[in-house]
């Protein structure tokens, strides 16, 4: 439309500022307002269609529709309501070590799938458990909230914050990511859980007429599908094995995730085609794409390039002061805020931060995954995981409000940041 390039700036702002608006409100769907969003980027001149399609990172989008899928079948075998029994089991139906191991598999299932997937699986299973045992679920539920934010943080495709950066640096690989993030994960991990243990541990308690009755129950009849689960769990391995290596296959993330899911799919005769494609969170992914083309609005519109210049001025090029701007900034703002979309517009900037004088980024891309993917914790609407929890919890009668949510979540996921700033400056910055 023949703007100058501040005119067209100024656009892609207060597109960008009015979106956001429309997101936090929660007024209309953020599928919708992120998709009108990008599509008024094109209408308006900023970005033109081909290059819209350019900014939209199909690699992450890919990696999230294959694992989704491989997830739905999974979901078809009975897999999970046998490891809910099974860990009862394990741990005598104990309230407290029961809070402990639910917290722990729904940590490592998250390190290895979509964290919305995993809390949709075990918070059914948690339900079923409290229900038998006739506990509060409430503590149960927080610890697998804050446990999947925080075992999604610790691998490359267990946070899409992590896929988005993963995506864009390519010397950032899944080992990396767990070389790096999995050991402050873990120790955030034990002491989130420790924590809420001791701040429940007068509602955490049962009758001894319960607890036999749970351990009474054969968790091999769970087991619906034998033959479909062998299938999965084969086809789930190999794809893992295959995160593992991508650098070496020089093939991308996404594409192994969708070679298995559909090799699973071909597998089974394509008798779960339908069903798969059904439970995949096309509404997110939608919403995905409609802000990477909004982000890509700033981008080719040099806003992103002046913020860097800004944070560099700021830092003094400072790499220390940059990565504990990042790391405490993302965190306040990912717990109000959808990380998906401030990480899309951080991206860029700390690339930016890269081409105009810091040396070494490692530690800012490590400082921005810890604190988008940790900040989820701090409210009830920081993270996908956190609101469908506390929807499934609703239908089945039990309230999490904002408030009740706040007052727990937000002191645990300042004390989560307070770890990551000692392990980024003992680990990157001494």
């Amino acid at each position: 439309m023949g703007y100058t390039l501040s005119q067209a700036a100024i656009i892609a702002l207060s597109i960008f500022i009015i979106t956001y608006i429309f997101i936090i409100l929660e007024k209309i769907h953020r599928t919708i307002v992120a998709i009108i969003g990008g599509l008024l980027m094109i209408v308006f001149g900023v970005l033109t269609q081909e290059q819209a399609i350019d900014h939209i990172d199909f690699n992450t989008i890919g990696l999230l529709i294959g694992m989704m899928v491989i997830v739905s079948i999974a979901s078809e075998t009975g897999l999970f309501h046998y490891i809910a029994i099974w860990s009862a089991k394990k741990v005598k139906a104990d309230p407290i070590k029961l809070l402990i191991i639910l917290s722990l598999i729904t940590a490592f299932g998250s390190a290895f799938l979509d964290n919305v997937t995993t809390v949709l699986l075990i918070v059914p299973m948690t339900f079923n458990i409290t229900n038998r045992l006739n506990i509060n679920p409430v503590p149960y539920l927080l610890g697998e909230v804050f446990a999947s934010n925080i075992g999604g943080t610790a691998t490359l495709i267990g946070d899409p914050p992590n896929m988005m950066i993963g995506s864009a640096v390519k010397e950032l690989t899944f080992l990396s990511f767990m070389n790096n993030l999995a050991p402050v994960c873990f120790l955030v991990l034990l002491v989130t859980i420790g924590i809420l243990a001791f701040l429940f541990r007068k509602q955490l308690t049962t009758s001894a007429v319960l607890k036999e009755k749970l351990l009474a129950l054969d968790e091999k009849k769970e087991i619906t599908n034998a033959v479909l689960l062998k299938k999965c769990l084969f086809v789930l391995l190999i794809t893992i094995v295959g995160f593992f290596f991508h650098p070496l296959l020089h093939v991308e993330t996404a594409v192994i995730a969708l070679l298995g899911a559909f090799i699973l799919l071909l597998w089974t005769g394509g008798e779960y085609l339908e069903s798969a494609l059904k439970k995949v969170e096309w509404t997110t992914l939608f919403f995905f794409i409609g802000l990477f083309v909004i982000v890509g609005g700033l981008v080719e519109t040099g806003l992103i390039s002046a913020l860097g210049k800004k944070a560099i001025e700021i830092t003094g090029g400072n790499v220390t002061i940059a990565s504990f701007l990042i790391l405490w900034l993302s965190a306040i703002v990912s717990a109000f805020v959808d990380n998906i979309p401030f990480v899309s517009t951080m991206i860029p900037l700390v690339q930016t931060m890269g081409d105009l004088g810091i040396k070494n980024l490692e530690p800012l891309w490590w400082s921005l995954s810890l604190g988008a993917c940790l900040g989820g914790n701090g409210t009830l609407i920081g993270a996908s995981a956190n609101l469908i929890v506390a929807g499934l919890a609703a239908q089945l009668g039990v309230k999490i409000t904002f408030t009740s949510f706040l007052k727990i979540g937000f002191p645990l996921m300042l004390i989560s940041i307070l770890i990551s700033s000692v392990y980024i400056y003992l680990r990157y910055l001494w």
